[in-house]
């Protein structure tokens, strides 16, 4: 397999020739924190006083949102973020919104997505999801989808930039690193492997000698 250019500093390269354009590209890891954290804490009042939620429906539709955003998270890598366009335009634009990441993955500025991308996102998918989930679900839904989101930015920092102890992190961190050092086309899982597993993009195991 070609191995693509890696840098191991902990710079980047400017993408935009425009000040303002790159300043949106770099964030510092919390900031999807003081974002995201103020959106959950709101909807939580939304969905359980002003809605009237119970409980235990509040929850399951919480669990739902999160295990649907572990689907979303590794479609996305897959299949958006390692789409490989053909044209020059098409691979700029991967270059911005991934390239840049896997040529230079110490650069702590570009490891969670900035709100200039993340909250189209998210306010796409709030309406999509509100469409489809029956009326007044969506709310606990989404704050397990936004959890999810925010958990998979802090661990994809935290996996570059951490020294783990825990056997559970040493090894989450392996199977990200694998994905940048060894093989860009397996791994897509960050915050968890349970999806490489199950639709076949594990990193095979060293058979024991």
């Amino acid at each position: 397999m070609k191995k693509n250019f890696v840098s191991n500093s902990s710079e980047s390269i400017r993408m935009f020739k425009s000040g303002f354009l790159e300043s949106l590209s770099k964030v510092s890891f919390y900031v999807p924190l003081i974002v995201y954290v103020p959106v959950i804490l709101y909807l939580c009042w939304k969905a359980l006083f002003e809605l009237n939620m119970g409980i235990l429906s509040f929850a399951g539709y919480l669990l739902l949102g999160l295990f649907v955003w572990t689907f979303t998270e590794y479609v996305l890598h897959r299949y958006v973020f390692h789409f490989y366009p053909k044209s020059e335009w098409g691979k700029k634009i991967h270059f911005i919104f991934h390239g840049v990441h896997h040529d230079y993955p110490n650069d702590a500025k570009r490891l969670v997505m900035p709100p200039s991308a993340s909250i189209p996102l998210a306010l796409g998918f709030y309406f999509l999801f509100k469409y489809l989930l029956p009326a007044g679900t969506n709310d606990a839904f989404f704050i397990g989808f936004i959890g999810g989101y925010l958990v998979y930015d802090m661990t994809h920092y935290a996996l570059h930039h951490a020294n783990f102890k825990s056997g559970f992190w040493k090894k989450l961190k392996q199977h990200h690193m694998l994905h940048h050092y060894s093989d860009s086309t397996k791994g897509y899982g960050v915050s968890s492997d349970i999806w490489d597993k199950i639709l076949g993009s594990n990193f095979l195991k060293k058979k024991d000698v």
